[in-house]
């Protein structure tokens, strides 16, 4: 059975100007790694919440930002290569990553070497116009950076 993970894209500005918020996790793993590593502000489900609630849940802890009670939009699932499934949901939200703080996890690093160290969960966040962003995140969550540009299309043509 597939691990399921839940965040938030937030978003702001529109048109050429539309920025997506994404997420650099932390550790000596990922601290040289750009390409493909970013990815939305997500976290495991662990079935005793909906998804939308672990998406705000997670960030929250991994980015300092509360949604609590700000609407979100379902923008689908996607598998990663790994086979987690991901569930994501936009919000409009102007954020200043300079205040943006996250919550800290232990790993083991080395691997296999039972030496326990606690690192940020996200190291850094920022702002990503749409093509730079599809250059940084993991693959797979591409597909969200496209739903929310259908999406939002969508609300500018019920507009006009």
């Amino acid at each position: 059975m597939p691990k399921f993970s839940a965040g938030v894209l937030l978003y702001r500005g529109g048109g050429a100007q539309l920025e997506v918020l994404l997420a650099h996790p932390g550790g000596p793993f990922w601290a040289k790694k750009e390409k493909g590593a970013w990815s939305l502000p997500k976290g495991e489900v662990d079935g005793a919440e909906s998804l939308e609630e672990r998406a705000r849940i997670e960030l929250r802890e991994e980015t300092g930002v509360d949604l609590a009670g700000a609407p979100l939009t379902p923008l689908g699932q996607v598998t990663q290569a790994n086979g987690k499934v991901v569930a994501a949901f936009a919000a409009q939200r102007d954020v200043d990553v300079t205040t943006c703080r996250s919550n800290t996890i232990m790993i083991e690093w080395p691997p296999r070497s039972g030496r326990q160290i606690e690192i940020p969960e996200v190291d850094r966040v920022a702002w990503f116009e749409i093509e730079t962003a599809r250059t940084r995140i993991n693959p797979a969550q591409a597909a969200f950076l496209d739903r929310l540009l259908s999406w939002l299309a969508g609300v500018t043509n019920e507009g006009a």
